[in-house]
């Protein structure tokens, strides 16, 4: 049955959900220019492990959050399928890759995969961020990775090819995010050349009762290690999801069950930043 309230909405009047969505993206919209504007923007880290041996950590994934004007934390699945396809999205990429290369620089003994939307690629600011760290310490680029979703990657193929050419020969490695949403064309995949493939979250959850999921799995895993790329699985929030997915050959694991992103990890507090270091024994 059609909801009344909505039945006798005047011929050129906006239908009232389409409005409350409307108000309601504009108000996440102006949530995060204004913290953007005051620089209320932090990462949080969240370790990627290796399947074999879940003591070590592999490179850690820096989620970008923004701060409202109560001081809360706001992921950035709240945010970014709002702000992604405006100029806003571009922005919010620089900060993230702008905080993530200094955290690089001043952790030289860390690795660390920051997200960008194919958007981003040519825009003038994104570059010249890239550029101007890469000057000032080229190991960053080198302990760098640069995640793209599925869906992003496959909305522009062949600049998504070019850019990663470009910039893979400057040490910088690529990983291709959430597998399996269902955009990707496989005759497209041969052409990238991603290093990492990371399953998205969907397929890992609760894939120790899922016999067809495992199936599934077992053949984007081959996939991935057939184009020699290292395969993460994501989401992983469940001990017997751990063991499964090490059984099909996951190489890394991400997720709950291992740590919660953080944007305060013991390593960021512990340890003295390189650079700090410098300063003090110049």
């Amino acid at each position: 049955m059609k909801n009344k309230r909505f039945q006798n909405v005047p011929a050129g009047a906006e239908n009232p959900l389409n409005a409350a969505v409307s108000a309601r993206d504009r108000s996440t919209l102006s949530m995060v220019e204004q913290a953007v504007k005051h620089k209320q923007t932090l990462l949080a880290f969240q370790p990627v492990v290796i399947a074999n041996d879940q003591r070590r950590v592999g490179f850690y994934e820096g989620l970008i959050r923004v701060m409202d004007d109560t001081g809360r934390i706001i992921p950035a699945k709240d945010f970014m399928p709002v702000v992604e396809r405006a100029e806003l999205g571009r922005e919010i990429d620089v900060v993230a890759l702008n905080m993530g290369l200094r955290t690089l620089h001043e952790h030289p003994d860390i690795r660390l995969s920051i997200n960008m939307s194919a958007r981003s690629i040519g825009y003038q600011s994104w570059m010249q961020t890239m550029n101007r760290w890469l000057k000032k310490d080229a190991s960053v680029g080198e302990r760098l990775i640069l995640e793209i979703t599925e869906g992003s990657a496959m909305d522009q193929p062949e600049l998504v090819v070019d850019f990663m050419d470009r910039l893979s020969s400057r040490g910088i490695c690529f990983a291709l995010d959430d597998f399996g949403a269902g955009y990707t064309a496989l005759r497209y995949f041969k052409d990238f050349f991603f290093d990492v493939l990371k399953i998205d979250m969907e397929f890992c959850h609760g894939i120790a009762g899922d016999p067809d999921t495992q199936a599934l799995t077992a053949a984007i895993i081959q996939i991935g290690h057939h184009f020699d790329m290292l395969v993460v699985a994501e989401g992983v929030e469940r001990a017997e999801d751990v063991e499964m997915l090490t059984q099909l050959g996951a190489d890394c694991l991400q997720g709950f069950y291992f740590q919660a992103p953080q944007v305060r990890p013991n390593w960021l507090m512990d340890k003295q930043p390189a650079a700090k270091r410098a300063g003090q024994q110049a």
